[in-house]
């Protein structure tokens, strides 16, 4: 289980990545392909092709982090960005049904409270 603080944003990549690429690939990838700063601390999640396998990256204070996983079967449920849009901001508890194989974008939500935008 992957447990990380609530002010870290997630963010998915929308096109698939070589996932050959390691540390400094992935944070490029990140700075051209989805306009943000790596060493951020956020987290930034990449798949493959495929879509069996994942790599999500992000900055522990000292130095990067990559956590790798590969499905023996299936696929990874891998939803589409807003229109002309290079990445979708997740939660953390998405992130852990995308992980886990759940279609998280057809799950059901109760009513929650929402506190309004402040302009």
């Amino acid at each position: 289980m992957l447990n990380f603080p609530a002010a870290v944003r997630i963010w998915l990549g929308s096109q698939p990545v070589d996932l050959r690429r390691s540390f400094d690939g992935l944070a490029e990838q990140v700075r051209q392909h989805m306009n943000a700063d790596p060493l951020s601390g956020h987290i930034f999640v990449f798949r493959n092709k495929r879509s069996d396998r994942v790599k999500l990256l992000y900055w522990d204070e000292d130095g990067f982090v990559i956590i790798y996983k590969r499905l023996e079967q299936g696929t990874f449920r891998w939803p589409a960005p807003p229109l002309g849009q290079t990445s979708v901001t997740l939660r953390a508890a998405e992130l852990a049904m995308l992980l886990d194989g759940i279609d998280w974008q057809n799950a059901r939500r109760s009513r929650r409270y929402h506190r309004p935008a402040t302009g």
